[in-house]
Parts: C-alpha cells; structure tokens; sequence
C-alpha cells in the first residue's frame, strides 16, 4: 500500500469528527480524561472544561489548608492526555509516600497550588503544566473561583463536599454550590463557539453535574448551537447517583440547560431504557479489554463519530 493513502485512512476512521473545528467536553478526572485521551487527533480543536468542586484525598487537604480551587481533576485529565510520557509527566504525578505532612500529596497539585499562591492566575497556571508536558489539548477549570458542591436531601438537611456527597445513602433531592461562581471567560467563549458539546463520563453528580451548576456555563450550553452528547457510564455507578435510571439523570442535565437540549446519548448495549422523542440513542459495547467498566478509547471515539453523522 503507498504510504501516502495513511493520512487519508486515518482521516476515514473519525470522518464526521474531524470536520469539527471546536469540540469541549465537560467533567471530572477519571471520566473525562479517557474521552479526551480517545480524541487525541482533534489536538487544539479540543477542549475539557474540568469541574473544580473535589475536597477528597490530596486536593481535599490543600484546599483545607490553602483555600484554593480543587486541582485533583485537572491533574488527571493532564496526566490521561498526556501522549508521550516523559520524566516531566512522572514527575509531575508523583505521589509523596509516608506519614509525615507531605505522606499522601501529589506533586502535581503541589505545583498547581504555589503557582496560584504566586498570583498566577489558574488558567495560566494549567497552560504552563501544558506546555511542559507538551499537551496540546486545552483544558480549563469551571470556575477560577474556589467553591464547594452541597446537596439537598428530602428532608431538607445540607450535605457539604463531593466525598459526603458520594458516600450518601439516599439520593439527593437537590445539588447547589455553596456560593454563586462566575466560569471561567475561557471556558463560555469555548462553549459558544462549540459544534460538539459532550458530557461524560463519570461521576453523576459529582464530576458532570458541578460544571451545569454554574449558571453561565449552563447557559452558554442552552444558547449554544452546538450539538450535545451525553455519553454514560459502562457500569453502574457506586454511591447515590447509582439510584438513578438513564431518563432520571438525562433530566437532571435538562433542568439546568434546558428541555429537549440534549441530542444525543451514547449508553451500553443492555441499557433498554426509552428515552425521550427527541434524544437519538446509540447502543454499543464499549467496555476496554482489561477494565470493563472504562470504555476503550478507539471505541467511543468511533461511536462518538457515528452517533454524530445520525444528529
């Protein structure tokens, strides 16, 4: 075969996806960072907007003690993306062992936070780490703002904090944050010049919905002309979240950006739900080979580029 028909093939495999010129994915770490790590090839044309609401393990601790936004997710989604590693991208994720202060942080958010401590703004912050660990995809914290997620339960009690939050019994009637934040400038413009909008993976409530939270982002989202994808879980999600069937969290998305506002939805092939007229639904196996409740990342940018040529 002459080599130089590779790029076309190439191109073939995610044709509706390289047509795009702006894509932003919104989440957390672990579920947002494989989306973007499975659409390395949209390189600048690529944005995450990260929630910044975490306050467990290391982040939880420097937040307590440094009252900055939560750095956790935006690490991993750096870490994910990260296309070739190098001695920078390790040390960038080292993790400090032992009892002592430092036993349990990670350097990462180390970094992240004495970067903010010496007034450089977060956003250019994360754009420095980029440019380190040669990640051309962009990434951009929800809010510059540090703030909490609280969820109202039935009987009206206020639960404070992601790690609360997950480990509740009973689904929350509510989600707020604690205070009114603005988004961050970069992450509405992105939003409003978006022709994708995707979100998901991940955490229900505690990595997808925090970002919708912010009023500005939500409604950049409604008023934006982009098509919106909600890509679901593979497994059932553990904690409270878990408790929710696929229409109860398509309309949790739909109360904060509006009715009908989501075009399309990516869930697994046994997930039989019906859902809503104007929703087009994509059914398909994709579980990774070694953990089946990570989706493989070849196979959910193919569905990704699939469902798209069906809105």
């Amino acid at each position: 075969m002459d080599t130089q028909e590779l790029p076309q093939i190439k191109l073939a495999r995610h044709h509706h996806l390289n047509q795009l010129n702006t894509v932003v994915a919104l989440g957390g770490g672990h579920g947002l960072g494989r989306l973007l790590s499975a659409l390395p090839f949209l390189k600048e044309r690529l944005t995450g907007i990260v929630a910044t609401t975490d306050n467990g393990g290391s982040t939880g601790r420097i937040r307590s003690q440094q009252g900055v936004i939560a750095w956790g997710d935006l690490r991993n989604c750096l870490n994910q993306i990260i296309v070739k590693p190098t001695v920078a991208s390790r040390l960038f994720e080292y993790r400090f062992g032992g009892t002592g202060e430092l036993g349990g942080h990670n350097l990462g958010n180390l970094i992240l936070t004495a970067l903010e401590n010496m007034q450089i703004r977060p956003l250019e912050g994360i754009n420095l780490v980029r440019d380190l660990l040669h990640v051309r995809s962009k990434l951009i914290p929800m809010s510059e703002t540090p703030v909490h997620l609280i969820a109202q339960l039935q009987c009206g009690t206020k639960v404070l904090g992601e790690v609360q939050i997950d480990a509740l019994a009973e689904t929350p009637h509510h989600l707020e944050l604690d205070t009114p934040v603005l988004g961050t400038p970069e992450a509405i413009s992105a939003i409003q010049e978006a022709e994708l909008i995707l979100l998901g993976p991940g955490s229900f409530f505690t990595s997808i919905m925090p970002n919708l939270l912010v009023s500005d982002i939500a409604q950049a989202i409604h008023q934006s002309q982009a098509k919106v994808i909600f890509i679901d879980n593979i497994g059932q999600e553990h904690g409270p979240a878990g408790n929710l069937s696929l229409n109860q969290r398509i309309e949790w998305i739909e109360n904060c950006i509006g009715q009908t506002r989501i075009n399309g939805v990516i869930t697994t092939d046994d997930e039989q739900s019906e859902l809503p007229a104007h929703i087009q639904t994509l059914r398909k196996n994709l579980s990774a080979d070694d953990v089946y409740y990570r989706h493989d990342r070849n196979k959910l940018s193919k569905a990704i580029d699939e469902l798209i040529q069906n809105l």
